[in-house]
């Protein structure tokens, strides 16, 4: 299963939480993640699909998920 995952450029910086539509369908934003991407710029978030029913008129509905801080960084750690 692919995870997709979905930044701050991506989403155009936005910086008021709310509905936005993109090409994939509408992305709700909240004030939480936009202080996570304000604090960590490079942050990726998981892009989840809302549960239901989409309605394919509107599109698919997503929210964020679980991010990474450093998503090109490498590792913090080395296992021996």
């Amino acid at each position: 299963m692919a995870v997709n995952k979905i930044t701050w450029d991506r989403v155009g910086r936005v910086s008021e939480p709310g509905r936005y539509m993109y090409t994939f369908g509408w992305l709700t934003i909240t004030a939480g993640d936009l202080e996570i991407w304000k604090l960590y710029p490079e942050a990726a978030f998981t892009l989840l699909a809302q549960p239901g029913e989409p309605d394919p008129s509107l599109g698919e509905e997503f929210h964020l998920g679980a991010f990474d801080v450093a998503p090109g960084a490498p590792p913090p750690f080395t296992a021996h």
